[in-house]
């Protein structure tokens, strides 16, 4: 989801609390704090040698033991209006990075307003080789193999256009 969107679907009901669904389903706990909102500029090489180039807005979520914390929409809207001046861009994409035993950063794929508040649902991210003409072995060629093409001759059968007769014996 892009930043632009995030921040128009936040506006629409700002009195809201926040929720986060993981992809797993399960949810963030409520009290979940966004301690920081960053511009990620990953530049780096890929398996082919091609150089390139990935930009984001991530949020991190951290929970705390204060378990009568809400983040609302107005509150996350604020703290986002202060990145401003160094996101550079609303049309940047959102993640999250959240611990699960591990920091993990998730894409951050909706923001639905809920009876509860707004739940923002991530989602996956996986690794994948960007240079696969390059890294991997070429694909197995298709066969056009096709037994009901064989054309099946007697052993003494002679074909027509040879003008020889086929052998008697």
């Amino acid at each position: 989801m892009k930043l632009s969107h995030l921040k128009e679907q936040l506006g629409k009901k700002p009195e809201a609390n926040l929720r986060f669904r993981l992809p797993s389903g399960q949810t963030i706990p409520d009290h979940a704090h966004v301690t920081e909102v960053a511009l990620i500029n990953k530049r780096f090489v890929d398996c082919g040698g091609t150089l390139r180039s990935d930009t984001c807005c991530r949020l991190q979520t951290w929970v705390a033991n204060d378990l009568h914390h809400r983040l609302t929409a107005a509150k996350l809207l604020k703290i986002l209006d202060k990145a401003v001046s160094f996101l550079g861009s609303a049309d940047l994409e959102v993640d999250v990075e959240h611990e699960v035993g591990y920091i993990s950063q998730f894409p951050l794929k909706n923001a639905e307003l809920t009876p509860e508040g707004f739940l923002l649902s991530l989602g996956t991210r996986h690794t994948a080789c960007l240079a696969p003409e390059k890294c991997l072995p070429p694909p197995r060629a298709v066969s056009d193999f096709n037994p009901m093409k064989f054309v099946f001759h007697h052993p003494n059968h002679v074909p027509p256009s040879s003008g020889t007769p086929a052998p008697t014996g």
